[in-house]
C-alpha cells in the first residue's frame, strides 16, 4: 500500500529476502513477533480474536531506553503473500501506517518494501512537533528511515535462518 498524496511525511526501505512471500508474508503479519526484528517494537496482541484480517485490532507494544508505550492498531490491508498494512489509532484516526509490500522474485524469494507514513499526528507526535521540534524532524526523518533499514535487515535473517 503505497502513502496517500496527503502525507505530511514518509519514508521507506526495501531488501530482497531468499524466501518465499508467503512466508515472509507470515512473519510480518504475525504482530506478536515483531519485536524479534524491529528496534523498538516489543510485540504485540491481538483485540477481541483478531487474527490479521482487515478490521482487526491489535495493541502495538514498544520500547526505548527512555519510555514504553503500546498503541492500538487497526489492520486495513491484509493480502496473503502481497501486503500487510496498518495503522496507529485506526482507519478513522489515520495517524501512523505501517506497510509491508511483498513481491516475488525471479530467483524463488522475495522483494519487501517497508512503507512508514503519517497523515495525521498522533498526540504524543503533535506535542513533539510543539515541544521538541529537532526531536519531531529526526523521528520523522533519519530515525524512522534507520529504523525501517534495521528493521528489514533482522527479518532477512530471521526468514533465511
Amino acid at each position: 500500500m503505497r502513502a496517500p498524496d496527503e502525507a505530511i511525511h514518509s519514508q521507506h526501505a526495501s531488501i530482497e529476502i531468499d524466501a518465499s512471500p508467503d512466508v515472509v508474508y507470515a512473519m510480518v503479519s504475525d504482530v506478536t513477533r515483531m519485536g524479534e526484528w524491529s528496534p523498538e517494537a516489543t510485540g504485540g496482541r491481538w483485540i477481541d480474536g483478531g487474527s490479521g484480517q482487515v478490521g482487526d485490532w491489535f495493541v502495538g507494544e514498544n520500547e526505548l531506553p527512555e519510555r514504553s508505550w503500546e498503541r492500538e492498531c487497526q489492520v486495513v490491508a491484509a493480502d496473503p503473500g502481497r501486503d500487510f498494512t496498518f495503522v496507529v489509532g485506526g482507519m478513522e484516526a489515520d495517524c501512523t501506517t505501517w506497510s509491508y509490500e511483498l513481491e516475488p522474485t525471479a530467483e524463488g524469494g522475495t522483494l519487501v518494501t517497508e512503507r512508514w507514513w503519517m497523515v495525521n499526528r498522533t498526540p504524543a507526535m503533535a506535542a513533539a512537533f510543539t515541544d521538541a521540534p529537532e526531536v519531531y524532524a529526526d523521528r520523522t526523518g533519519p530515525y524512522t528511515a534507520q529504523m525501517l533499514q534495521t528493521t528489514l535487515a533482522n527479518l532477512k535473517a530471521a526468514a533465511e535462518a
